[in-house]
């Protein structure tokens, strides 16, 4: 019998045996464990530390070099992956096709379940296809139990293109082989409710995924320090976020760094070159493409950064 045909030996499907009473506790003592079990989330992390790291450096050689971000999941991974994806563009002002999630069932499975989907490999493999994935892409498989057959097939059609792939699961390698050149393990042990991976699987997922996405942004130039310097100025608080910004490393009031955000065309990486090089909008941003668009490198090269 294979893992696809019998999941019940997955670490993801096990009972623990610290909740074997959960419907006998008070609300605080259900509290109290769930903080307790989430503790292990971040073990988890932890000890996936040298794979996030490969999955960083690989995924920003990628992105540098024109290829997209692709990750496939159903259910819980799956609306999780589409989230992470989601985020990137206003965060990082980064092109919408740059980060792409792909979800079993499409977009109506973000807000109703779908989860009969996910057992088409078939269908996985036509998102890659339809997505036209090529050897500079690269596709990360999520599923907390590792068998998922959409995300399997998605993996391998990404493998026959010759896409970097990187998979992500809460099961042990022994138990479940994913086909992926990068493989994340977030081993958090079994749910306090038997099975439900959206749970302390999740977390661990969702962690993994901004550590991935976060990262490989900051390889791109998308962050000077600790600030997102490519912000995307489309509504009130990103632009109260970008004035603060310019404030805080400049030292202009609030009505001065509006009206350098104005004169850089809302780009808080441009106003920040053009306040410390005196160069003209255009310059500034023939000096940022010179260096790929990572702030840093091009403030060194200038004369007369502040």
């Amino acid at each position: 019998m294979s893992n696809l045909e019998e999941r019940g030996h997955l670490l993801t499907e096990q009972v623990n045996p610290k909740s074997e009473n959960l419907d006998r506790l008070s609300s605080l003592e259900l509290v109290d464990l769930f903080n307790h079990e989430d503790g292990k989330v971040l073990s988890a992390i932890a000890a996936a530390r040298a794979e996030l790291a490969r999955a960083i450096d690989r995924t920003a050689d990628s992105l540098r070099d024109g290829g997209r971000l692709f990750y496939i999941g159903a259910g819980t991974s799956g609306r999780l992956g589409v989230l992470d994806a989601a985020e990137c563009p206003p965060t990082f002002c980064s092109p919408p096709e740059q980060v792409q999630g792909i979800i079993a069932g499409g977009a109506g499975a973000l807000i109703r379940s779908s989860e009969d989907l996910e057992d088409r490999a078939e269908d996985g493999e036509d998102a890659i296809v339809r997505r036209h994935i090529v050897e500079r892409d690269v596709v990360v498989g999520i599923t907390a139990g590792g068998t998922t057959p959409f995300v399997i097939g998605g993996l391998q059609a990404a493998r026959r293109r010759g896409a970097t792939t990187i998979s992500i699961a809460c099961v042990p390698a022994q138990q479940v082989d994913m086909p992926a050149d990068i493989d994340i393990r977030l081993l958090v042990g079994p749910e306090l409710l038997a099975g439900s991976t959206r749970l302390k699987a999740g977390t661990a997922t969702k962690l993994a995924l901004n550590i991935l996405s976060t990262g490989v942004m900051v390889k791109l130039g998308k962050v000077y320090g600790n600030r997102m310097v490519d912000v995307s100025v489309t509504n009130r608080k990103l632009h109260d976020r970008a004035l603060r910004i310019l404030s805080d490393l400049t030292g202009l009031n609030r009505q001065e760094a509006g009206f350098l955000l104005e004169k850089s065309g809302r780009s808080v990486k441009l106003a920040l070159i053009m306040h410390w090089t005196d160069l003209d909008k255009g310059e500034a941003q023939l000096l940022l493409d010179t260096h790929d668009g990572h702030l840093r490198s091009a403030l060194e090269s200038a004369p007369g950064k502040g």
